[in-house]
């Protein structure tokens, strides 16, 4: 029974280690996902990233989806991945870019 324990806490802990962190920095920059453009996120007017990132989903051929599932779904992942690092000022931004994203897409509800 403890060596069972034993195991479950190793693999707890490799998770939370060195590479668990790099995960999400590979995936933007290794998946099929989106070429953006340097630091997208760290801007602070939600247009500007809705532009952005449909620019990059234009012109990507990395992705697999149309050019608005692409562009929406880093964005998600973004703020997914970003999680508590992120300031209360830079989450509303990013969810402000998101309906951005869907008026440049033409996708108003």
């Amino acid at each position: 029974m403890a060596a069972a324990r034993s195991t479950r806490q190793t693999s707890k802990h490799r998770r939370h280690g060195r590479h668990a962190r790099r995960w999400s920095k590979q995936v933007s920059e290794r998946s099929d996902a989106l070429d953006l453009e340097p630091d997208i996120f760290k801007h602070t007017d939600p247009k500007e990233i809705a532009a952005s990132l449909k620019r990059s989903a234009e012109h990507s051929r990395r992705r697999k989806g149309t050019a608005y599932q692409s562009a929406m779904s880093m964005l998600n992942f973004y703020i997914n991945r970003a999680g508590r690092n992120l300031t209360k000022t830079q989450r509303a931004t990013l969810q402000r870019a998101k309906g951005k994203l869907r008026e440049a897409f033409g996708r108003t509800a």
